[in-house]
Formats: C-alpha cells, structure tokens, sequence
C-alpha cells in the first residue's frame, strides 16, 4: 500500500504547477482535447451554472468537457410541475449552452419514479390513475419534451432506476399501473417524437450480477421488438472499495455482447466512509449524521488524497482499456462544492468525489488521466 501511495504522489508530482494551465481554456492539455479524442467526456450542469451565476464553473464545464448532462432540470417534477404547465426556462438555457460550446447535449430523465410531481400518475383523490389515462400523460410528456429539443439533443435517458438490486422491478407508480410495458412504452413514446435521437436506459449498480441480467433481458425484448435503444447507461456513484474494477469490468463486456454501447454515467468516486454497503446510488437513502463518518470536513490528508486518486485513475485506465465499446463518461457535478455526496446518504458531510476541487482548480487525478491518455496514442 505504502508503495502504491508513494507511486501515486510521484505520478503526479508537479500538480500546483499544472493546476493554473488546466483549469483555463488555453491550454492544450484538457480532458476534452486528450480523453475526448476516444469517447465523450462530460458533465452535468446545475441551475447556477445553466443560469451564469457559476462563472468560474461554467468555464470548467465549456473548457473541459465535450458533452453536458442536465442535474435536475429535465426530470418531469421540474420541466412539467402541473398537467397543463411546462416550465422550459433552465432546460432552454442549458440546450443553449451546449450548443454555444459545441457539445454533444444529453437529455435527462425522462420516466423517473422519484422525480414525479403529485399529478403525473395519480387523480384528484389521490389514487393511482388508470392506464389508459397513465399512457396518455406518458405519452404527452414525452411527445413535448423530446419535440421541443428535436433535432438539437444527441440522446436520452429515457427510463432511469427502474429495477432493484435484486432483479426486480421496483414497485414505482409506472410498474404498478402498467406492469413491464412502461418501458417499451417510453422508448415507443420517445422514438417517436424524434425518429433521429439516441436511446438509453440508464442505472447503477449494474456490476451487481441479478440487476445487471435484469436489465439485458430488457434491452433483448426492446431489440425483439425492433424498438430503439442505442445504449446503457451504467451509473458510477463509487465507494471506496466498492465496486471493484474486476467486477465494473464484467459488466461492461456482457452489456457489450447484446449489441449496444455503453455509457459510464453520473460518475463519481467518494473520499468518505460508507454508512451501508452496496448503496450505489440509492437517491432516498437517508442516514442519521456521524462526525466518525465525516472525517475530513477541513480537506483531506496527503495520504487520503493519493489513494482517492489511485482509485479514480484505475477507473479511467479501464474505460480507456474498453473504448472500444464505452462512448461517453459523464461526471456527475463539475466540482466537489457542486456535489450531491455532500449530502447524500448523509446530511452535513463534506465530500470530494469530483475532478476538480472547491476553488475550481484541477485535482492531481486530471493530470493522472491525461497522462494516461497520452500514452494510448
């Protein structure tokens, strides 16, 4: 351990130096222009940086990134809060801005059981709708989402999260009403309104062997079908430890055999203890606040870090080993400051899962992955 700790240091000795030359759009050395070169690189933008108030993070997100993802603005709570009210301000600007710095446009999400609003799937009484009226309001969403940005976006998360770790489908408003056929549904619904647009179902913990099947059998009925679905996205909300590469890697080569690509999606790797294993990206999961889990709140060690970016790395030497099959990895915030794990599982903690810091500036890792990179040319 002390080795590889010492080997990580050194790999990426000369890092202050870099920082000022990576984190501004004048340098050749960027993760768009080096790692960008074999699949998209990207991130997701927030409402401060879709609004320009994030200066600082806005020139990241434009300098170093070839694709952008939206956070929250195109999940049907936020972009349609009321049956006969869309609210398109943030997703106008956040397409706008994708266009503005020539960037491959990810829409996200369309069918999402926890970004519902009251209305979507229930009555005035509260009860679930029935599924004639449930295909309707599907199908109306979908139909105005996709239409307005046709032509403009380069793909969808079109289903997210519908199965559990075990294989099963979660038992979400759209199963419960519409059974297994939500899905084809969707995909039916969104192909529809762009014939042209890529198609993805998007989840995490798909390194976990019962999920993972559950989710190919899908994607092989879509395909029976001859419904469009162009890729899977594997969410990467990483532990320290968990999950392995050995086993991200396995399902990386058995999504690659039914014949679609494969996205590595809201990548990002936490420095923190973990309150449960096997979390993944459990959006609900909430835990009572422990200081012994939160150990860091002042910045993290020297040792700490180098681990943190040993990990990070190895993930990315990975996804340069399967570029053959990976198309875009996106990471899910710009900087640490920007990220959900600062909260998420747990309220109050002060996390570091992103590639560039809270002052804006590169981590050792950029530096590492572009070093990588240089050397698969």
């Amino acid at each position: 351990m002390r080795k590889l700790l010492l080997t990580t240091l050194c790999f990426c000795v000369g890092m202050h130096i870099y920082a000022g030359q990576v984190s501004g759009g004048s340098s050749d050395s960027t993760l768009r222009k080096t790692i960008g070169q074999y699949f998209l690189i990207g991130t997701t933008l927030n409402g401060r940086q879709i609004m320009g108030t994030d200066k600082e993070g806005c020139e990241i997100a434009a300098s170093q990134f070839n694709a952008i993802s939206p956070e929250g603005c195109m999940k049907i709570k936020a972009i349609h809060p009321e049956e006969n009210r869309y609210d398109f301000t943030e997703a106008d600007r956040f397409v706008a801005f994708g266009e503005k710095h020539h960037q491959a446009i990810i829409g996200h999400t369309l069918i999402w059981h926890a970004a519902l609003p009251d209305w979507f799937c229930t009555d005035r009484e509260g009860k679930d709708v029935s599924p004639e009226v449930l295909k309707k309001r599907m199908k109306q969403h979908i139909s105005t989402v996709v239409g307005r940005y046709k032509g403009r976006i380069k793909g969808w998360d079109v289903v997210n999260e519908a199965f559990a770790d075990d294989g099963t489908y979660r038992n979400s408003p759209f199963y419960r009403i519409l059974g297994e056929e939500f899905i084809p549904l969707a995909f039916q619904y969104a192909h529809e309104a762009d014939p042209d647009v890529e198609l993805y179902y998007n989840d995490f913990n798909l390194y976990l062997t019962p999920k993972r099947e559950a989710i190919i059998r899908v994607v092989k009925e879509l395909q029976r079908r001859n419904l469009r679905i162009d890729a899977v996205g594997m969410q990467g909300h990483l532990w320290q430890g968990s999950p392995t590469v050995e086993s991200v890697e396995r399902a990386i080569v058995d999504l690659a055999k039914i014949n679609v690509e494969v996205m590595v999606t809201e990548l990002d790797l936490t420095a923190l203890p973990a309150p449960k294993k096997d979390l993944g990206g459990e959006a609900w999961a909430d835990f009572e606040y422990d200081a012994s889990i939160d150990p860091y709140r002042n910045g993290l060690p020297a040792e700490v870090e180098a681990r943190w970016t040993g990990h990070m790395l190895s993930f990315f030497k990975l996804f340069l080993k399967h570029k053959d099959v990976i198309t875009r990895v996106t990471l899910w915030g710009v900087s640490d400051g920007d990220s959900w794990r600062n909260g998420w599982p747990v309220r109050g903690r002060v996390d570091y899962p992103l590639l560039f810091d809270r002052n804006h500036q590169p981590k050792p890792v950029v530096d590492c992955i572009i070093k990588e990179t240089s050397t698969k040319r």
